[in-house]
């Protein structure tokens, strides 16, 4: 089975970092792209990014540009979502998701193309 499990959350005070990990198993790493995704109270979840599957290429979204990074761990099955500089609209339960593309070049955060997900991992930034 695919397994996708976020962790790495908890609670930070404005403008403090967190690195979220997304350890997969159960799939062939190199042929997914991963995307981060995020759902805030009472919101519709949301992109947050995404690092394609064959050659790395990372996609931000507005919202989190220059603030989070994206990177991969081909050796650990791993990808990391370091996020900086936090304030508390950034409060929300983070995901990560699989999406089959083998030989994948590019990447994006629409949602129904990712057939694989985690359990969320809870970021809340006081302030």
């Amino acid at each position: 089975d695919v397994q996708l499990q976020a962790s790495g959350g908890g609670l930070v005070q404005t403008g403090g970092s967190l690195r979220l990990s997304c350890a997969a198993s159960g799939l062939t790493f190199d042929d997914y792209a991963i995307g981060w995704f995020r759902q805030a109270p009472g919101k519709e979840r949301e992109g947050v990014g995404c690092i394609s599957s064959s050659d790395g290429k990372i996609f931000y979204e507005d919202s989190v540009k220059g603030r989070f990074t994206i990177s991969k761990d081909n050796a650990k099955n791993t990808v990391y979502l370091q996020m900086n500089n936090l304030n508390p609209e950034d409060t929300a339960v983070y995901y990560c998701a699989g999406d089959w593309q083998p030989f994948g070049i590019s990447c994006d955060t629409i949602r129904w193309k990712y057939d694989a997900w985690g359990q969320g991992t809870l970021v809340t930034v006081s302030s």
